[in-house]
């Protein structure tokens, strides 16, 4: 979840009919966001600085990184800042900046501690009697700011214009200002403008992100799931808060890897990796594709790798995908060369993104339902926290072949290799007190009966029921 994105590559293909060629452009995009506090470096860099020397020696340059980086916001950040601003613009009053607008209605009270330093307002009488058009104070607090905010409300209600500036130190000071009302408003625009400036540079990023998912063009990534995760996460809003949050656009998505994974790619495809798929799409019976970059965008020359640079991998995958789409075309009569992203013929892999190490689903459904295998060789067992996988082993020992996949430390999915052992296996821990074995099955009856347990407390107006309503089988297809 602490994870930080410094790099971000796209690339655009553009398919020109009368050429019968495509037009790319790709770019790398290094971003680093900008801490909200001042005084402290950024939590999320701080926490994975250790594998600075080896992204280093790989020659990344974090001078693009630190320096240049463009920052984000997720919605909650940006919502935050725009709410920030709008509350600031409220407070204003007339000339006067950050002021509450019930300020002027009498005296204010000045800390014994802060009278000298307020009494420097007094200088305001000398301003608006000479010809000098400003004067600053010196440094102060905010909380003397403040002070002198709101004193120069009480006493001078026009006529003059406060804001507060930083100097070379970054120290924060005020400067007064005699103005009319036409200068004023003009200043106040200026400024008003400025922020929204601010506000849009601090968005950065998040605004590409926004604008490739409102686009409604085909988006396609390699093993991409923990792409979106991160992309979600990092420019949207935290992971958790995604199911509840109908403001995520939808986006339109395929997987290249699950798309080589599948028929009738599978036969032909011996090695899924994006550097061996790239590689072998270029021979029969695939064909490469007739790719130019467009002015001004980096050229890539595949026989020489650029892998991990972010804009390159874009680049092969989308290579990848163009040659798989072309050769569906050939199963067409009569055959087609060119294949559009949204032919009839690419809907299958659409929105179903790769899924490592579980092998009975292949792939996660982000619009639909997700594939239900039957489970009938697999065991729900429940055992003392001391134990290890080789307790389990030792437990199934007379079952033949089986696969362990932890769920937490009292809890693990067992595979058989034979089914009709399943309820031997059940019948087993009947008299045990140490451990106890259900089917799948049952597993699932009793978590869906919780849900519902848990929704029916719900809508009573009941306590919040101490039953999770995680994912089933979070846990399932990585080994302990």
């Amino acid at each position: 979840m602490d994870f930080l994105l410094f790099q971000f590559g796209l690339c655009t293909f553009k398919y020109e009919q009368s050429e019968s060629k495509y037009v790319m452009k790709s770019f790398n995009f290094y971003i680093f966001p900008k801490p909200f506090s001042r005084s402290s470096p950024d939590i999320k860099f701080v926490c994975q600085s250790s594998s600075i020397d080896f992204l280093a020696s790989q020659g990344f340059d974090f001078n693009k990184v630190f320096c240049n980086g463009i920052p984000y916001l997720n919605q909650e950040e940006e919502g935050q800042l725009r709410e920030q601003l709008e509350d600031k613009r409220f407070q204003s009053n007339g000339a006067q900046s950050f002021i509450s607008p019930s300020s002027c209605k009498g005296p204010v009270s000045v800390p014994e501690e802060h009278k000298d330093f307020i009494n420097e307002v007094d200088k305001v009488e000398d301003l608006l009697n000479n010809s000098d058009k400003s004067f600053k104070l010196e440094p102060c607090t905010g909380f003397q700011r403040k002070l002198i905010y709101q004193t120069l409300n009480w006493k001078y209600p026009k006529g003059l214009h406060v804001e507060t500036l930083e100097n070379e130190k970054k120290e924060r000071y005020i400067l007064i200002s005699k103005v009319d009302d036409e200068e004023r408003k003009r200043r106040e625009q200026e400024k008003q403008e400025k922020e929204q400036e601010e506000l849009n540079d601090a968005v950065g990023f998040s605004r590409v992100i926004h604008a490739i998912s409102q686009s409604a063009k085909l988006v396609i990534g390699h093993n991409m799931l923990l792409d979106v995760m991160h992309t979600i996460h990092q420019f949207y809003c935290p992971l958790p808060e995604v199911i509840n949050d109908a403001n995520i656009p939808s986006a339109l998505l395929l997987d290249t890897k699950l798309m080589a994974s599948t028929q009738p790619f599978k036969e032909l495809i011996s090695n899924t990796s994006l550097a061996e798929l790239e590689r072998q799409l270029k021979e029969a019976p695939f064909k490469p594709p007739k790719v130019e970059s467009a002015d001004g965008f980096p050229r890539y020359d595949t026989a020489s790798e650029q892998l991990h640079e972010a804009g390159y991998d874009a680049y092969i995958t989308g290579l990848c995908f163009i040659s798989m789409a072309n050769y569906l075309g050939t199963f067409l009569t009569p055959p087609r060369d060119h294949i559009s992203a949204r032919s009839k013929l690419i809907e299958p892999f659409f929105n179903k993104l790769f899924l490592m190490r579980i092998i009975d689903i292949p792939y996660l459904n982000i619009s639909g339902p997700d594939l239900q295998p039957k489970r009938d060789n697999v065991l729900y067992v429940t055992f003392p926290k001391e134990w290890k996988t080789s307790d389990l082993y030792q437990l199934f020992s007379a079952f033949g072949n089986i696969q362990v996949f932890w769920i937490d430390d009292t809890s693990a999915f067992v595979s058989l290799s034979q089914t009709d052992q399943v309820q031997i296996a059940v019948n087993t821990s009947r008299y045990a007190e140490s451990y106890r074995i259900q089917t799948y099955a049952e597993y699932m009856e009793s978590r869906l009966e919780e849900k519902q347990n848990c929704r029916r407390f719900t809508e009573c107006g009941w306590l919040k029921s101490p039953y999770s309503t995680s994912a089933v089988v979070s846990g399932y297809g990585f080994n302990r």
